[in-house]
């Protein structure tokens, strides 16, 4: 592994590039590594750091926040746009050009604000190419100022190296990241890769190598594909989670997504665009039996879930108090759980919480500690036809006081409105039928669902 030092003169020394650095807050201390190291006339045209708010939106227009990726990008194109406009002529011929930039909130000296930061570098592959671009954002997680910056500047140094050196194997490129740190220091919870050079690139895969690699504890992104931040995405909106396997999505994912977003709805006055709906997967219920990661399957899943319309997030938290615990850093406003009353049973199963010194009380103390509230499907024995609810459920005996005082506290919920007709759809019988050519399994998914799987021919589907 190369020092940040050693990327920083590995850059100096290689005549192709040449560009600006920008850089609000924390320092200048990306730009400065190649200060240091020497040689820094042959790659930097120009260094500017502009602090004062009035100053940024006369350079860079106004944003509606400082430290937004809005910010960021206008960032980039101006710089990139001013390099070309003004070193074209000159030495366009033998250069390819960059931009690099970065708008972060560092510790401030009361310690009570978010630590952290947009970095993106749009660049040339090579001379007179079309522009290239990856941004991220990151979570500074040391406790002194002056060590958010260190990190801010060992990461900054990181991606340029990479974009510069790895840009043909992204995997790489992601894991290089976090080069001379870790991730008690500094979290990347977001990148995202677009131009010329990153054509072959899917940034839904490298949203799950980011998790898979322990850069971040979650990733989202979009219906569409677009790769989404977490705290601007979730910032100051209720939000509703369903987890699953989706291998496929069925009529019961959607139904239960659907009726228990009513239910969280009619709780509250608040418009409906001021809820998000999340289909979440874990890592758990990504890896094999051999513990690797299917990347087809993954994408399989990811493709039908965005044919629903729905975010997608992909986490490392298998416990859902860790999952809340999470949503509740970047929203202060309610969070929903919906899942089967078979996963509320599983939720009192004492052996969840054995790495908690609490147990199962402290594991549910995180998990309804922040306005977190439980909305629970029903089963349907379809050996009996016996219908299971909250009021229905068998926990343990160890267990009962606690779940009848959930109960009672409206912290658990069931949802009365549901589509009786799904309940006896089971996604793992589904996902035998598509593989085995058998007829039928269309009606039990989706109809753009089944389009999907049979056009691209997912989980095993032969026409």
């Amino acid at each position: 592994m190369l020092t940040a030092g050693a990327k920083a003169l590995q850059v100096n020394l290689d005549p192709l590039r040449y560009g600006s650095f920008a850089e609000i807050g924390a320092g200048q201390e990306v730009v400065r590594w190649f200060f240091r190291v020497g040689a820094a006339a042959g790659t930097i045209a120009k260094s500017i750091s502009a602090y004062d708010m009035k100053v940024s939106d006369h350079i860079y227009g106004k944003a509606s926040r400082y430290v937004c990726r809005e910010r960021l990008e206008a960032m980039l194109e101006i710089e990139h746009n001013l390099n070309l406009e003004r070193l074209c002529d000159q030495r366009g011929d033998n250069t390819a050009f960059f931009a690099f930039a970065n708008t972060v909130s560092a510790r401030n000296y009361h310690g009570t604000n978010e630590c952290h930061g947009w970095l993106g570098i749009r660049f040339q592959v090579g001379p007179h190419s079309a522009p290239s671009e990856i941004i991220i954002h990151v979570r500074m997680l040391d406790n002194e100022n002056s060590l958010q910056q260190e990190a801010l500047g060992i990461i900054g140094v990181n991606l340029i190296h990479g974009a510069f050196f790895l840009n043909h194997n992204p995997d790489m490129l992601v894991k290089s990241l976090l080069d001379n740190l870790s991730t008690d220091r500094i979290e990347v919870d977001m990148v995202d890769f677009h131009g010329d050079a990153f054509s072959h690139v899917d940034n839904r895969v490298i949203s799950l190598r980011l998790v898979q690699l322990g850069l971040s504890g979650a990733a989202m992104f979009s219906a569409d594909g677009r790769v989404l931040q977490p705290s601007e995405y979730l910032r100051k909106k209720n939000v509703l989670v369903e987890r699953g396997r989706f291998r496929p999505v069925t009529h019961v994912n959607i139904d239960m997504l659907n009726s228990a977003r009513k239910k969280f709805e009619a709780e509250d006055d608040s418009p409906s665009d001021e809820t998000i709906s999340i289909m979440e997967i874990t890592m758990h219920n990504l890896r094999t039996d051999d513990d690797s990661i299917d990347l087809d399957d993954f994408i399989s899943r990811a493709d039908v879930l965005q044919t629903t319309g729905h975010t997608v997030m992909i986490s490392d938290y298998p416990e859902y108090y860790r999952l809340t615990t999470y949503l509740s850093r970047y929203t202060n406003r309610r969070i929903g759980l919906t899942m089967g009353a078979h996963s509320l049973i599983d939720l009192f199963k004492e052996h969840y919480y054995t790495s908690l010194n609490g147990g199962i009380l402290e594991g549910f103390g995180r998990l309804f500690k922040n306005n977190v509230k439980l909305y629970i499907y029903p089963y349907k024995d379809t050996q009996t036809n016996s219908l299971f609810k909250v009021a229905d459920l068998k926990v343990d005996e160890t267990q009962r006081h606690l779940y009848n005082y959930l109960k009672q506290r409206d912290f658990i919920e069931q949802i009365e409105e549901f589509n009786e007709d799904y309940l006896h759809i089971f996604s793992p019988d589904v996902l035998k039928m598509i593989a085995n050519n058998e007829a039928g399994w269309e009606s039990l998914v989706p109809d753009v669902v089944a389009q999907k799987i049979k056009q691209q021919s997912l989980f095993g589907y032969k026409s």
